[in-house]
Formats: C-alpha cells, sequence, structure tokens
C-alpha cells in the first residue's frame, strides 16, 4: 500500500535542520545528509537554525517558514525534509503554507527500509511500521472527503470515507500482525532447534554503516549486500562460523541501530531483533573512526536495553582501523584478564584472528564440560542431556550409576537441571562474592 515510488517524486528535497541545545531534541546534520541521500533523494540547500524548543505550530516559527518557501521556488523542489520528528498537525501546517510535500525524519527513515526491504517478513515489517506511522497522518488525504457517502451506489454504512479508510487500515495491520506472529513462531522454532542441538548463537548488532555486513563476509565468506550507505541490511542473515576450542557457532547479522529509531520500527521488526535478544554473545560492531563513536555506541545501548538484549554477554569490535593514524589490531582486556573489545579491519582482514580467540574464551568460559554421575532416579536429567544432544560418552558405575562426559552451554545446562527437578549446587559451584 506504501510502497510506490514515482520516479521523478520528491527528486530535489530541500534539508531543514534546528540545532536545539544538547539533549533528547539532538541530531547529527552529517547523518541527516547520509539519511537523505541514501534514500535516493538530492539535497539542493539545507536551512539551519537555532532554537530552544519547538514552535508549536510549524515547529520551525513563521519566518523560517517563509525562507523554506523562497528556497522552493528558487530551486523548483516539490519536497521539504525535516531533521525532527513531526506531528501530525505540524507536518499538515507546513503542507498548507508550503504547498509542497513535508516529510520528517521518521517518514525518511521508513522510505529508506522499504527500499532496502528484500523478503516477505522484511516487507511485511516495513509495510507494518508505515501504516502504524500513517494511520495518525490519514487526514492530510482525504479532507475533501470526510462527509458521509450518498447518492446511487453509495448508500450503505453510514461512514465517512476517512472512516472506511481508518477501518481498512485497522483491518491490514491486524492481518499483518497475524502474519508475523507465524514468522515469529517459525524462528522461535528453529532457535529451539539450534539450543537443543548445543550450537550457540552470536548476534552483529552495531549503529547502521558500522561495517556490520562486511564483517559476516569477511567471516562467513557469505554474500549479504555491503555498501557504504545507511540500512545497507535489514534482513537478518544466518551463516555458521566456526570458532577454536569452541566449535561451530551460528552468526547472526542484524539491522543497524539509529539515533531517535522509530519506536513503532523497533516493534515492528521484534521477531528479527529477538535474534539479538536471545543470543549467547553479542559482537556490538563500532565504526572507530567515527566523529560521534561514543554518542553511537550509546544509541545502541538504548536500543538494545528496549530489546531485552541488554543482559547479554557483549564483545565490542572496534571495526575500521585502517582509517585510524595508529590503528593496529589488538585485544583489550578488563582486570581479570577477561576480552571486552578487539580492534580490527574487517575490510583489510586486519586481526580476524583476535576476534576468533576472543569469542573463544567468551564461549569457553560459558560452556559446562565435565563428566556427571546420576542416579537411576536421576534419569530425567539423562534424557533431557540426549534432547539436547549434548552426550558426547557415557558410561556404567558397577552399582549402576550412569557416567556422562557432557558438553554444552552453561544456561542450556542450568536449564535441564531445573526441567529435571535437580539442585544446581550438586553440579555447578555458586558463584562466590568478592567478600568471600
Amino acid at each position: 500500500m506504501f510502497f510506490e515510488r514515482h520516479e521523478n517524486d520528491g527528486e530535489t528535497a530541500v534539508l531543514v535542520h534546528i540545532d536545539f541545545p544538547e539533549g533528547a531534541n539532538r541530531e547529527d546534520v552529517h547523518e541527516f545528509r547520509e539519511l537523505v541521500v541514501s534514500a535516493g533523494a538530492d539535497p539542493v540547500e539545507l536551512i539551519t537554525t537555532k532554537r530552544d524548543v519547538p514552535d508549536a505550530k510549524t515547529f520551525i516559527g513563521k519566518g523560517k517558514v517563509e525562507e523554506i518557501a523562497g528556497v522552493l521556488r528558487l530551486h523548483g523542489a516539490e519536497l521539504v525534509i525535516f531533521n525532527h520528528s513531526l506531528s501530525p498537525s505540524q507536518e499538515r501546517n507546513l503542507e498548507r503554507a508550503l504547498q509542497c510535500r513535508v516529510l520528517d525524519r521518521t517518514g525518511l527513515i521508513l522510505d529508506i527500509f522499504a527500499q532496502r526491504a528484500r523478503t516477505h517478513e522484511g516487507k511485511l515489517q516495513v509495510e507494518l511500521a508505515q501504516l502504524q506511522y500513517q494511520s495518525t497522518r490519514l487526514v492530510r488525504g482525504w479532507t475533501h472527503l470526510e462527509r458521509q457517502k450518498g447518492g446511487i451506489g453509495l448508500r450503505g454504512p453510514g461512514e465517512t470515507q476517512l472512516e472506511t479508510d481508518r477501518r481498512l487500515l485497522r483491518e491490514r495491520v491486524k492481518s499483518i500482525h497475524a502474519r508475523l506472529e507465524k514468522v515469529h513462531a517459525q524462528r522461535d522454532q528453529v532457535r529451539r532447534s539450534r539450543r537443543r542441538s548445543s550450537v550457540p548463537t552470536v548476534a552483529i548488532v552495531g549503529y547502521t554503516n558500522a561495517g556490520k555486513s562486511t564483517l559476516f563476509n569477511t567471516l562467513t565468506t557469505a554474500e549479504v549486500y555491503a555498501a557504504d550507505q545507511l540500512f545497507a541490511t535489514l534482513d537478518p542473515t544466518l551463516r555458521r562460523y566456526q570458532v577454536e576450542s569452541v566449535g561451530e557457532v551460528v552468526l547472526a547479522d542484524t539491522v543497524g541501530f539509529i539515533r531517535h529509531l522509530p519506536h513503532k520500527l523497533v516493534e515492528a521488526f521484534q521477531a528479527t531483533l529477538q535474534e539479538a535478544a536471545e543470543a549467547d554473545l553479542l559482537m556490538h560492531v563500532i565504526d572507530c573512526a567515527a566523529e560521534e563513536r561514543d554518542g553511537n555506541i550509546e544509541q545502541v545501548e538504548l536500543v538494545l536495553g528496549e530489546i531485552d538484549a541488554d543482559e547479554v554477554p557483549e564483545l565490542r569490535v572496534y571495526n575500521k582501523i585502517d582509517l585510524l593514524e595508529h590503528g593496529h589490531p589488538h585485544i583489550e582486556r578488563n582486570d581479570e584478564g577477561v576480552p571486552v573489545a578487539v580492534w580490527l579491519s574487517a575490510q583489510k582482514r586486519q586481526g580476524l584472528d583476535l576476534l576468533n580467540q576472543a569469542i573463544a574464551e567468551l564461549m569457553v568460559s560459558e560452556m559446562f564440560s565435565q563428566q556427571l554421575r546420576l542416579s537411576p532416579a536421576e534419569a530425567k536429567l539423562r534424557s533431557i542431556l540426549f534432547e539436547l544432544d549434548a552426550i558426547e560418552q557415557e558410561d556404567y558405575a558397577d552399582n549402576g550409576d550412569m557416567l556422562l562426559t557432557v558438553r554444552l552451554q552453561l544456561a542450556d545446562f542450568k536449564r535441564a537441571l531445573a526441567r529435571a527437578g535437580i539442585d544446581e549446587s550438586r553440579f555447578i559451584e555458586p558463584e562466590k562474592e568478592p567478600w568471600q
């Protein structure tokens, strides 16, 4: 419904950026330009101003509206794009005053997502986010049809055209939700299958254009689309990757994050982002040469909190060291010697062996590898461990006890113990507090 893009629609665009004081409203001008170019628009002029708070009616004030109108006439542009989120009323007031289409930051990001979506699931997720976004803006296109239907062939429901349109939109949203639920169920089934076979998952997350797909392709020899543009990857891709001392893990390439990523978009991509929330390890890829590096890291951490993935162990991967003056591959460790970050260049293939080593150290520490002695009464645990494909060897003692050599993720072993009704302390030493 919202995927049609006209060839001459929005080719030239006037950009508007307001420099608010430091805070939640602050946006990056350079990133804004990249978003506009990624959407396929041709920015002809950037209009900037400073304000403490947005104007309630037009967001920018009467004087700036007149300035924008003059720039539109000068360049013959048909589109104004704001680097901020506008309310539906502000958008309508601006369109009425400027006599052209007005797009805010959220609409711009949704347009890029609509262009990038390739799979059936990706298209559904983008359409859902667009429908939810457009639901508050329907009145803009239907003000001339707000009266009730009448006349020959139009009598019946007693609805205005606007009410009919809203009802159809609600029905479409409900239909997409139902289809995405099926996708969610399929993904859950695949994840359960991976857990049963004890294959750990490493999800690659990070700010958009940090080099996630390039790193993914380099590690797995996959052919995921990678380009120097925002949101090059939307659809998640899974590949197997061999980690020393651990064996095969599943690498999951996910959608990039961005400042003020629309909440509706996060909700729509919940099934996709679940890969990160349920991973055994997060690889947080960071463009170490980016000017806004620290701010980008903060934004990714905020989105991870939104999807309940902030409790998953994380390894930071500082990519693009080839763009630094004195960048060299190395592993950064905390006071206990545990890897917390790896500095590398995916494009130049520098430091990939260090990344493998760091993942191995972190994953091995999360693995449970031991010989268990189970009595016949504890046979239920044996059955669960076989179901998880975690038993490497099985022997029997003279008294009938089972001697099992097992290897699986520690978290999976704890869940198996809970299912079997066996106390963790029977096989796992409790972690001591620092004062003990």
